[in-house]
């Protein structure tokens, strides 16, 4: 039976912030729509007892097309910290950012069907956002809100790997009991993500000597060859417990010319923290050889940006809570691993238990099909401030 406190979820008021706050483009790389996000977020977060902060992202640095490093900005991430001295504290997180730029042609919203809103951010996770707050605003009616602490974190690049806020997000889930993240259902149906595998992003930068392809071209050192013998041997290092991509190649000019730069863009999944470190080391002896059949210089940057998600048994117990509160409220609650990625491994990694697709029913994200089910927005609010709840009784106790 579904506690009395959950009926006063207004899933009205959640569907109106959804949709107002899917109207302003929030592309990691607009920072003005972000920081119109970020005052709107803060105005809704300040509610809930405790004090809202915008905090400015770290440095981050990217590799250009001519292979230069470059600063590259991002929005400030919103946190709310909420009875910092209770002895029992979990941590809630989300992101503000979607994948669709402000010049993207998926900027509107469309009722697909009664109860189907299309939209870009609805599922991914403005959707999940509304959900965490109104979880939070029940939570806060409850007899037991006083014994539990929380940190809020809602991110602002979260989309392209979190290197603006991974440091926050290690230095807020230090101390925590737990953590919920509010990435939409692994499926409509509203299962769970359970493992997960691990991401990284490399760029390589390729430096030979160019020379007229005609007259000299023996003394030229081609670095577009350098970057296709690497590629294949990236591939080469593929196993059962890793994939290689490699996506982008850039550089070259002129057919008569011998190109003395490329860039090479790659991404790995490694399915265990073993497969991620055994590739970064090999990495390094990869580029050594390269360097030295090719006779140019390779300087690699980026790297692991999320490991590797294992489900340990402290956080199957959390899994386990999440099924026993939808149980109560007729809603079942299954889980399957998946390839992608999120914030939740970057919590898992500082040994906190997390669940973290506890967002909003939907599907087709990065993609102009996303979509909303727009009844699981009370529906998953309800279970999460029930699981909240829970925690604060010592549930993981």
């Amino acid at each position: 039976m579904k506690p009395n406190f959950l009926s006063q979820i207004d899933a009205g008021a959640m569907l109106d912030q959804v949709q107002s706050w899917c109207a302003i483009n929030t592309g990691t790389a607009n920072l003005d729509g972000l920081a119109r996000q970020a005052s709107v977020l803060a105005e809704a977060f300040g509610a809930l007892p405790g004090d809202v902060e915008l905090i400015d992202p770290a440095p981050v640095t990217a590799i250009a097309a001519d292979g230069s490093e470059f600063d590259k900005a991002h929005g400030q991430h919103l946190i709310l910290r909420v009875r910092p001295t209770a002895n029992r504290r979990i941590l809630l997180t989300g992101h503000m950012d979607t994948v669709f730029p402000v010049d993207h042609p998926f900027q509107d919203q469309t009722w697909l069907e009664d109860g189907v809103l299309g939209g870009p951010g609805v599922a991914d996770m403005k959707g999940g956002i509304a959900v965490m707050l109104h979880a939070l605003m029940a939570f806060e009616k409850t007899a037991s809100a006083g014994s539990l602490g929380y940190d809020v974190l809602i991110n602002s690049d979260e989309e392209t790997g979190s290197l603006a806020s991974s440091a926050l997000i290690a230095e807020m889930a230090q101390g925590k009991i737990a953590a919920l993240t509010y990435e939409p259902s692994a499926l409509p149906d509203g299962t769970l993500a359970h493992a997960r595998g691990g991401t990284g992003n490399y760029s390589i930068t390729i430096t030979g000597k160019s020379a007229h392809a005609g007259r000299n071209p023996h003394e030229g050192r081609n670095a577009l060859v350098a970057a296709a013998d690497l590629i294949l041997r990236l591939k080469g290092m593929e196993a059962d417990d890793i994939t290689i991509n490699p996506a982008k190649l850039e550089g070259g000019g002129p057919n008569n010319v011998v190109p003395d730069h490329a860039v090479l863009r790659f991404n790995i999944r490694p399915k265990s923290t073993a497969a991620m470190e055994n590739f970064d080391s090999a990495l390094n002896t990869l580029l050594s050889d390269i360097e030295t059949q090719h006779e140019v210089t390779a300087r690699r940057h980026g790297g692991v940006t999320r490991p590797p998600k294992p489900v340990d048994d402290q956080a199957q117990r959390l899994f386990d809570l999440v099924r026993e509160c939808g149980a109560e409220m007729g809603q079942d609650i299954a889980w399957k691993s998946t390839g992608g990625v999120c914030d939740g491994n970057n919590i898992a990694a500082c040994g906190v238990p997390v669940v973290d697709t506890m967002g909003v029913r939907g599907g087709s994200i990065h993609s102009a099909d996303e979509f909303l089910i727009t009844a699981s927005l009370s529906e998953r609010a309800a279970l999460s401030a029930r699981v909240i709840q829970r925690l604060s009784e010592g549930a993981l106790n």
